[in-house]
């Protein structure tokens, strides 16, 4: 089992930024895609971004495209999620998530997932 811990949430005014981190341990990630989803109260979960194992591949929601970046840090088990020009419709708990194979948009469809952190946009 993979074990995810996100960090870097918190309360930001709109058209600022934040970077939000997953730290990931337990099996090895060979060929591991990483993923950020959001949740926001009474609404699906839905995914934002993923990126593949060699961090040459990326996916986004047409919603995030050009404001947030996904990224993998040198030794490939963090990912980082940096969030600029933030809008108050991107308030949600972020979460992180794992899955052996390509990125799929759908929740269901990963295994693996961190416990959340809160991301506050205010106006």
């Amino acid at each position: 089992q993979v074990q995810l811990v996100e960090s870097g949430g918190g309360l930001v005014q709109a058209g600022g930024s934040l970077r939000l981190s997953c730290a990931a341990s337990g099996r090895t990630f060979s060929s591991y895609t990483m993923g950020w989803f959001r949740q926001a109260p009474g609404r699906e979960r839905e995914f934002v971004a993923a990126i593949s194992w060699s961090g040459s591949s990326t996916n986004y929601a047409d919603s995030v495209k050009d404001r947030f970046t996904i990224s993998r840090g040198i030794t490939k088990n963090t990912v980082y999620l940096q969030m600029n020009s933030l809008k108050p419709e991107d308030t949600a708990v972020y979460y992180c998530a794992a899955r052996d194979g390509p990125p799929l948009l759908f929740a269901r469809f990963w295994a693996d997932w961190g416990q959340g952190t809160q991301v506050t946009v205010s106006s």
